[in-house]
């Protein structure tokens, strides 16, 4: 298989758990404390694969300087954009409950959900199709981690979706569309980054981390611990530590 078309398919892999947490989501009544724990899984999982995938392999690439401009930039970007978000309804995407507010209450809302799902996804992606870029096999690690990460993610956003009112349509046309984004992101990472110096790629690792961070602790984090209960903490590290075996085995 080309390595591009490696990229996408990977990418694919990894945004296909979106679809399949959503599907649970939309049709399952998941007890709040299950979707709390779940998300505090996944939160660990891509801490540790932000951790030991993205900027300790940006900083062997290109030192200390490209990973903490880099790194400041994509939490900076991710940040802006989702305050931008948050001021059209998206503020509580991933949440399972009633946080997410109805077309009724904000118009607009829903576009707004869109757009920030694809947001949390991209930098994912983009880093799946840049693991291929050092010659060896795509980093199955951070596929693996993505992917368990999605799961909760679709699972707690569909949840707040169809407590939102949004019909069945909206809810799985969103999420294929993004499973499809995040194929082409993957596969972007890969071409576009093709050739670049150790320092930039390092950099864009590094962004791409920073993103990720700040995702975690914008919209995982949040209902991950909305319904905490004792061990919420443990599940956590549970999750860091399988992603940490996992990166070293």
């Amino acid at each position: 298989m080309p390595e591009w078309l490696e990229a996408g398919f990977w990418g694919l892999v990894a945004g296909s758990a979106l679809l399949i947490g959503a599907v649970v989501g939309y049709f399952a009544r998941v007890p709040r404390r299950a979707v709390a724990s779940v998300m505090a899984f996944g939160a660990g999982v891509l801490l540790s694969a932000v951790s030991f995938e993205l900027i300790a392999e940006a900083h062997e690439q290109g030192g200390l300087k490209p990973v903490v401009i880099g790194a400041t930039l994509g939490a900076l970007a991710y940040t802006g954009a989702n305050i931008l978000l948050a001021r059209r309804g998206a503020r509580h995407r991933k949440r399972s409950g009633d946080e997410q507010p109805s077309e009724q209450e904000q118009p607009g809302s829903g576009a707004a959900i869109a757009v920030g799902a694809v947001l949390d996804g991209v930098p994912e992606s983009v880093v799946i199709g840049a693991s291929l870029l050092a010659g060896g096999p795509v980093s199955l690690v951070t596929v693996l981690a993505v992917f368990l990460s999605n799961v909760p993610e679709g699972l707690s956003s569909a949840a707040g979706m169809r407590q939102a009112g949004r019909t069945r349509r909206y809810v799985f046309l969103l999420w294929t569309a993004i499973a499809l984004v995040s194929g082409a992101s993957a596969l972007a990472g890969y071409a576009l980054l093709g050739g670049a110096p150790p320092g930039l790629l390092a950099g864009i690792t590094a962004l791409a981390g920073g993103a990720i961070l700040a995702m975690i602790t914008d919209t995982m984090v949040p209902e991950a611990y909305e319904d905490a209960h004792l061990l919420v903490g443990l599940i956590t590290v549970l999750g860091f530590l399988v992603a940490f075996a996992l990166s070293h085995a």
